[in-house]
Parts: structure tokens; sequence; C-alpha cells
């Protein structure tokens, strides 16, 4: 069972001030591209793994937006660890519809 949560929202700085939206749909992309269970939120996106394998994931779209040209990029985490094990569903799935 996986033990840690990650929740990442993510800021690039796009050239010549473009729409952020493609920008934030590749960091999406290469997020599922990781094979790491994923939940797109409105704000951030919650994943579920180990927390070196989460952590180089926030890399990996670090990465990628600057090969898409961005100057910068801010990363906003949140991690809850829980050496018992961690899931999406197991703090959210009440509310799901």
């Amino acid at each position: 069972m996986s033990k840690t949560l990650l929740s990442l929202q993510v800021i690039p700085r796009t050239p010549d001030n473009q729409d952020v939206i493609p920008y934030v749909d590749r960091a999406i992309a290469r997020i599922a591209e990781a094979g790491v269970k994923y939940r797109v939120g409105p704000l951030e996106t919650t994943m579920e793994g180990e927390l070196s394998q989460l952590l180089e994931v926030v890399r990996q779209v670090n990465d990628e937006m600057v090969s898409m040209g961005c100057p910068s990029v801010i990363s906003q985490i949140k991690i809850y660890h829980n050496e018992a094990g961690a899931s999406i569903g197991g703090l959210t799935g009440k509310y799901d519809a």
C-alpha cells in the first residue's frame, strides 16, 4: 500500500504570457505518464505513491515546463505521509459522487 499523498499545483510563467492551460494540461499528462495513481482537482492534482517516487514526478513536471520554454515555474506541494498507508479514496471516498 502507498504511504504518501502529494498534491501539486504547478504555476508556470509562460513564454510571452501565453495561456497557462496548455502547460497545465501537459503537466497533468506528465503525471499520467509517470504511472502513479492520481486525481485532478480544480486547483491541484493529488498523486498517490511513495514519497521519493512522487517527488521525482514533481521534478519531471518542472523539467517539462522548462522544456516547453517557461522561464520559471512555481510548484506548490502538500504532502500527507502515513507509514500505515495512505490513499486518495481512503481520505475522500465518502465524498465521491
